[in-house]
């Protein structure tokens, strides 16, 4: 019997039985910068869609560039800047229902303005203010540090939604780097044996903190790694808004059906990791200047000139608008009044134990143990 099997494995060629990355092809989901006619650059969306897609990246890279100044001025904390990602965010944001839910990291601030997050939330998280945790209107969960944490959450509200039949999607966010943590891969594995309703978004923005992708994974791309969890993958070019769309809002019909998705967004994160980091010691400007040109922002402007959607003078008025907005949720932050420390407890738990509820009181000489 071991020779039949012996012969047999040789008869049929080590290649047929041997599985190969170099047998997978890898084919990117792209709309814009092609010679495609305009109508399927577009795909189905409308011109007003188009415009609003476009003016929320807008707002949020004049939002992410007064973040930036607010943190190098000290008026705000440590602080992840998302620019060069606006079309990842805002696209996958664009096309999720009100029902649907998001687990973001801590760069997600195009998702949760375009979700309808106030803009002052983010200030104040940044400043340190509880309140910027709490945003019970929206289907946001607080910002997750933990490096691929939101991964678990999300497939727990996945199953929980699955368990008492409501029709939302869950959606984790998460980094290139992210993917090396056994968090994602946990989550992973387990949304694909149960079939839950949960799409895990990459940001493949090339660079983790100082890691380049090569270092971080050996596969071709991020998006196989759903087949070894028996998911759909799919690969898109994160800085085409219109092709994040399409792919998001297949993503989530796919998710409802039972089909749990990992989506790659391929982009690049224009500035630092953080507000505490510096790219120029660990890449060139050579890379900064060859993912210029794909610019989101720019490629999507593109788009609006062609189509005779844009001008100028909307760019000045939206401009102005964007940066009154931002200027106006700082304004907001600085004048709330100042959290307490047991705004925190109330936050997590309501009603409190009795424990918590007692740390309130406890210059009034309450029980303050907990």
């Amino acid at each position: 019997m071991f020779y039949n099997e012996f012969t047999e494995y040789f008869d049929i060629g080590v290649c047929a039985v041997w599985l190969s990355q170099q047998d997978l092809e890898i084919h990117q989901v792209r709309f814009l910068n092609s010679v495609k006619p305009l109508s399927e650059q577009r795909g189905k969306l409308t011109d007003r869609q188009l415009i609003e897609l476009y003016e929320w990246m807008v707002k949020a890279r004049v939002f992410d560039q007064r973040a930036m100044k607010l943190q190098r001025q000290g008026r705000i904390g440590t602080y992840a800047p998302l620019q060069g990602q606006e079309a990842a965010q805002v696209g996958s944001a664009y096309a999720m229902g009100p029902e649907d839910w998001v687990y973001p990291s801590y760069r997600e601030v195009g998702v949760s303005i375009t979700r309808g997050m106030p803009m002052s939330s983010f200030f104040l998280y940044a400043m340190g203010h509880p309140r910027g945790l709490r945003q019970t209107d929206t289907n946001i969960f607080p910002v997750q540090i933990i490096i691929g944490a939101q991964c678990l959450h999300a497939v727990g509200g996945a199953w929980a939604d699955q368990y008492s039949g409501k029709n939302s999607v869950n959606v984790a966010y998460i980094g290139d780097g992210g993917t090396s943590e056994g968090d994602f891969h946990e989550a992973l594995n387990f949304a694909g044996v149960y079939r839950l309703p949960v799409i895990f978004f990459v940001q493949n923005n090339q660079w983790a903190i100082s890691v380049p992708l090569e270092k971080q994974t050996a596969s071709q791309s991020i998006a196989q790694k759903a087949l070894a969890y028996g998911i759909e993958g799919v690969q898109v070019d994160g800085n085409d808004v219109v092709a994040v769309y399409h792919v998001m809002k297949d993503a989530v019909e796919r998710a409802k059906q039972g089909m749990p998705v990992l989506v790659e967004a391929v982009t690049f994160r224009q500035g630092p990791h953080t507000t505490a980091d510096d790219p120029k010691k660990y890449r060139t400007s050579e890379d900064e200047q060859s993912w210029q040109v794909r610019d989101p922002i720019t490629r999507m402007k593109a788009l609006l000139l062609s189509a005779e959607l844009w001008d100028e003078e909307k760019e000045t008025k939206l401009l102005k608008v964007a940066e009154e907005e931002v200027a106006e949720a700082y304004r907001e932050a600085l004048e709330l009044e100042k959290g307490k420390l047991e705004d925190l407890f109330q936050i997590v738990t309501d009603p409190a134990p009795p424990q918590l509820a007692s740390f309130g009181n406890g210059r009034k000489g309450g029980d303050r143990r907990w």
